[in-house]
Protein backbone atom coordinates (compact mmCIF):
# COMPACT_ATOMS: atom_id res chain seq x y z
CA UNK A 1 0.00 0.00 0.00
CA UNK A 2 1.14 3.20 -0.65
CA UNK A 3 0.28 7.13 -0.90
CA UNK A 4 0.55 9.09 -4.23
CA UNK A 5 3.28 10.64 -3.22
CA UNK A 6 5.52 7.54 -2.95
CA UNK A 7 5.61 6.72 -6.10
CA UNK A 8 5.94 10.12 -7.63
CA UNK A 9 9.93 9.99 -7.91
CA UNK A 10 10.06 6.32 -7.59
CA UNK A 11 12.06 3.91 -10.03
CA UNK A 12 9.95 1.35 -11.35
CA UNK A 13 7.93 -1.02 -8.99
CA UNK A 14 8.01 -4.80 -8.45
CA UNK A 15 4.66 -7.00 -9.96
CA UNK A 16 3.58 -6.91 -6.07
CA UNK A 17 3.42 -2.64 -5.87
CA UNK A 18 0.21 -1.16 -5.29
CA UNK A 19 0.06 1.01 -8.76
CA UNK A 20 -3.82 2.06 -9.02
CA UNK A 21 -6.12 3.45 -6.27
CA UNK A 22 -9.52 4.04 -4.59
CA UNK A 23 -10.21 7.19 -2.90
CA UNK A 24 -10.04 7.09 0.61
CA UNK A 25 -10.83 10.48 2.04
CA UNK A 26 -11.25 13.92 0.84
CA UNK A 27 -7.19 14.47 1.40
CA UNK A 28 -5.09 13.56 -1.42
CA UNK A 29 -2.15 12.76 0.33
CA UNK A 30 -4.19 10.24 2.06
CA UNK A 31 -5.25 8.53 -1.01
CA UNK A 32 -4.71 4.73 -1.17
CA UNK A 33 -3.80 1.81 -4.05
CA UNK A 34 -5.51 -1.51 -3.81
CA UNK A 35 -4.36 -3.16 -7.07
CA UNK A 36 -1.62 -4.77 -8.50
CA UNK A 37 0.08 -4.13 -11.82
CA UNK A 38 -1.22 -7.20 -13.16
CA UNK A 39 -4.96 -5.66 -13.26
CA UNK A 40 -3.67 -3.38 -15.72
CA UNK A 41 -1.44 -5.26 -17.71
CA UNK A 42 -4.87 -5.46 -20.09
CA UNK A 43 -4.81 -1.69 -20.79
CA UNK A 44 -0.75 -1.77 -21.17
CA UNK A 45 -0.91 -4.29 -24.17
CA UNK A 46 -3.93 -1.99 -25.78
CA UNK A 47 -1.39 0.99 -25.22
CA UNK A 48 1.65 -0.81 -26.74
CA UNK A 49 -0.26 -1.73 -29.52
CA UNK A 50 -0.45 -5.76 -29.00
CA UNK A 51 -4.21 -5.79 -29.46
CA UNK A 52 -6.60 -3.84 -30.82
CA UNK A 53 -9.77 -4.17 -33.53
CA UNK A 54 -9.45 -3.34 -36.77
CA UNK A 55 -12.29 -3.58 -38.33
CA UNK A 56 -16.40 -3.63 -37.32
CA UNK A 57 -19.22 -4.35 -40.04
CA UNK A 58 -22.03 -2.32 -39.35
CA UNK A 59 -24.54 -3.35 -42.63
CA UNK A 60 -25.49 -6.27 -43.51
CA UNK A 61 -23.62 -7.72 -46.57
CA UNK A 62 -25.30 -8.59 -49.81
CA UNK A 63 -26.72 -11.61 -49.89
CA UNK A 64 -24.88 -14.87 -51.74
CA UNK A 65 -27.02 -16.70 -54.25
CA UNK A 66 -26.18 -19.74 -56.80
CA UNK A 67 -26.14 -16.96 -59.59
CA UNK A 68 -23.42 -14.61 -57.79
CA UNK A 69 -20.81 -16.59 -58.16
CA UNK A 70 -17.98 -16.22 -55.77
CA UNK A 71 -18.39 -12.89 -53.90
CA UNK A 72 -17.76 -11.16 -51.03
CA UNK A 73 -19.28 -12.18 -47.28
CA UNK A 74 -18.27 -8.68 -45.92
CA UNK A 75 -20.55 -5.74 -45.52
CA UNK A 76 -19.98 -2.09 -45.19
CA UNK A 77 -18.14 -1.03 -41.78
CA UNK A 78 -15.56 0.85 -40.04
CA UNK A 79 -11.78 0.38 -39.73
CA UNK A 80 -9.98 -1.11 -41.59
CA UNK A 81 -8.69 -4.64 -43.69
CA UNK A 82 -5.62 -3.72 -45.26
CA UNK A 83 -1.97 -3.93 -43.54
CA UNK A 84 0.40 -1.64 -45.64
CA UNK A 85 3.69 -3.21 -47.06
CA UNK A 86 6.26 -4.01 -44.60
CA UNK A 87 4.11 -3.92 -41.69
CA UNK A 88 4.02 -7.43 -40.37
CA UNK A 89 6.06 -8.29 -37.96
CA UNK A 90 6.58 -12.37 -36.94
CA UNK A 91 4.05 -13.17 -34.45
CA UNK A 92 2.19 -10.73 -35.23
CA UNK A 93 -2.26 -12.75 -34.60
CA UNK A 94 -5.41 -11.91 -35.75
CA UNK A 95 -9.04 -13.23 -35.21
CA UNK A 96 -11.85 -12.89 -37.72
CA UNK A 97 -15.17 -13.48 -36.39
CA UNK A 98 -18.02 -13.79 -38.44
CA UNK A 99 -22.22 -15.12 -38.12
CA UNK A 100 -24.87 -14.36 -40.39
CA UNK A 101 -28.07 -16.07 -42.30
CA UNK A 102 -28.39 -18.60 -44.01
CA UNK A 103 -31.14 -20.59 -45.99
CA UNK A 104 -29.91 -24.02 -47.96
CA UNK A 105 -31.65 -27.09 -49.17
CA UNK A 106 -30.67 -30.62 -48.81
CA UNK A 107 -27.32 -31.65 -49.89
CA UNK A 108 -26.63 -28.52 -51.08
CA UNK A 109 -22.58 -27.25 -51.93
CA UNK A 110 -21.05 -24.58 -50.43
CA UNK A 111 -17.32 -23.38 -50.66
CA UNK A 112 -15.62 -20.24 -48.48
CA UNK A 113 -12.18 -18.72 -49.61
CA UNK A 114 -10.05 -16.57 -47.77
CA UNK A 115 -7.48 -13.89 -49.59
CA UNK A 116 -4.93 -11.39 -48.56
CA UNK A 117 -3.89 -9.53 -51.28
CA UNK A 118 -5.56 -11.76 -53.78
CA UNK A 119 -3.93 -14.52 -52.90
CA UNK A 120 -5.49 -18.02 -51.44
CA UNK A 121 -4.65 -17.83 -47.38
CA UNK A 122 -7.65 -20.38 -46.10
CA UNK A 123 -10.08 -22.15 -48.08
CA UNK A 124 -12.73 -24.77 -46.74
CA UNK A 125 -12.95 -26.66 -50.15
CA UNK A 126 -16.54 -27.76 -50.90
CA UNK A 127 -18.60 -28.64 -48.25
CA UNK A 128 -22.18 -30.11 -48.37
CA UNK A 129 -24.96 -28.34 -46.11
CA UNK A 130 -28.05 -30.27 -44.42
CA UNK A 131 -31.05 -28.33 -44.84
CA UNK A 132 -31.03 -25.39 -42.85
CA UNK A 133 -33.77 -22.53 -43.22
CA UNK A 134 -33.57 -18.97 -41.68
CA UNK A 135 -30.48 -20.38 -39.73
CA UNK A 136 -27.62 -18.75 -38.81
CA UNK A 137 -24.00 -19.69 -39.32
CA UNK A 138 -20.28 -18.86 -37.48
CA UNK A 139 -16.92 -18.17 -39.34
CA UNK A 140 -14.12 -18.02 -37.01
CA UNK A 141 -10.54 -17.29 -38.29
CA UNK A 142 -7.07 -16.69 -36.81
CA UNK A 143 -4.14 -15.79 -38.50
CA UNK A 144 -0.58 -15.81 -36.94
CA UNK A 145 2.90 -14.28 -38.92
CA UNK A 146 5.05 -17.18 -38.80
CA UNK A 147 8.05 -15.17 -41.25
CA UNK A 148 8.22 -12.14 -43.36
CA UNK A 149 9.42 -11.32 -46.32
CA UNK A 150 8.79 -11.81 -49.98
CA UNK A 151 6.67 -14.72 -51.92
CA UNK A 152 8.69 -17.88 -50.76
CA UNK A 153 9.84 -16.31 -47.44
CA UNK A 154 7.34 -14.70 -45.54
CA UNK A 155 5.00 -17.79 -44.25
CA UNK A 156 1.62 -17.37 -42.80
CA UNK A 157 -0.39 -19.97 -40.24
CA UNK A 158 -4.21 -19.69 -41.08
CA UNK A 159 -6.97 -22.07 -39.66
CA UNK A 160 -10.75 -21.90 -39.60
CA UNK A 161 -14.34 -23.29 -38.68
CA UNK A 162 -17.48 -22.74 -39.84
CA UNK A 163 -20.44 -24.08 -37.93
CA UNK A 164 -24.49 -23.73 -38.40
CA UNK A 165 -27.73 -24.70 -37.59
CA UNK A 166 -29.31 -27.43 -39.38
CA UNK A 167 -33.49 -27.69 -39.34
CA UNK A 168 -33.13 -31.48 -37.80
CA UNK A 169 -33.28 -30.97 -34.25
CA UNK A 170 -31.65 -27.57 -34.36
CA UNK A 171 -27.88 -29.44 -34.07
CA UNK A 172 -25.26 -27.44 -34.99
CA UNK A 173 -22.84 -28.83 -37.64
CA UNK A 174 -19.50 -27.67 -39.32
CA UNK A 175 -15.74 -28.37 -40.51
CA UNK A 176 -12.60 -27.21 -39.61
CA UNK A 177 -9.77 -26.17 -42.19
CA UNK A 178 -6.25 -24.80 -42.19
CA UNK A 179 -3.25 -23.70 -44.21
CA UNK A 180 0.22 -22.73 -43.90
CA UNK A 181 1.19 -20.32 -46.40
CA UNK A 182 4.74 -20.02 -47.54
CA UNK A 183 4.98 -19.77 -51.44
CA UNK A 184 2.78 -16.99 -52.27
CA UNK A 185 1.98 -14.92 -49.32
CA UNK A 186 4.26 -11.82 -49.29
CA UNK A 187 4.52 -9.74 -46.19
CA UNK A 188 6.39 -6.36 -48.35
CA UNK A 189 3.29 -5.32 -50.04
CA UNK A 190 -0.36 -4.11 -49.06
CA UNK A 191 -2.39 -6.82 -48.08
CA UNK A 192 -5.77 -6.56 -47.70
CA UNK A 193 -8.40 -9.21 -46.27
CA UNK A 194 -11.41 -10.49 -48.17
CA UNK A 195 -13.71 -13.37 -47.27
CA UNK A 196 -15.99 -14.70 -50.10
CA UNK A 197 -18.91 -17.69 -50.20
CA UNK A 198 -19.98 -19.31 -53.56
CA UNK A 199 -22.81 -21.94 -54.05
CA UNK A 200 -21.12 -24.70 -55.79
CA UNK A 201 -24.58 -26.26 -56.73
CA UNK A 202 -28.31 -24.64 -57.04
CA UNK A 203 -31.35 -24.28 -55.58
CA UNK A 204 -33.29 -21.13 -55.46
CA UNK A 205 -33.63 -20.82 -51.29
CA UNK A 206 -29.84 -21.01 -51.40
CA UNK A 207 -28.57 -17.68 -49.58
CA UNK A 208 -25.93 -16.60 -47.37
CA UNK A 209 -25.01 -13.06 -46.11
CA UNK A 210 -23.24 -11.85 -43.30
CA UNK A 211 -24.77 -9.51 -39.96
CA UNK A 212 -21.18 -9.53 -37.92
CA UNK A 213 -18.08 -9.04 -38.43
CA UNK A 214 -14.83 -8.11 -37.24
CA UNK A 215 -11.28 -8.01 -36.68
CA UNK A 216 -9.04 -8.11 -34.29
CA UNK A 217 -5.28 -7.78 -33.82
CA UNK A 218 -4.82 -10.18 -30.64
CA UNK A 219 -0.98 -10.06 -30.20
Amino acid sequence: MGKISDYSNAATPELSDKLIGTKSGGNPENDTFNFTISSILPLMNQIQGSSYGLFAQTSLSDPIVFASGESSLIGQGVGTLSVPANSFKIGDSFTAKMCGQLNSANNQIIRFRVRSNGVVILDALEYTLSTATNKFFDLILDFTIANIGGAGTAELFANGVFTYNKNAGNTIEGVNFGLISNTVFDTTVENNLTITAEWITSSAGDTIRSQNFTLTKVY
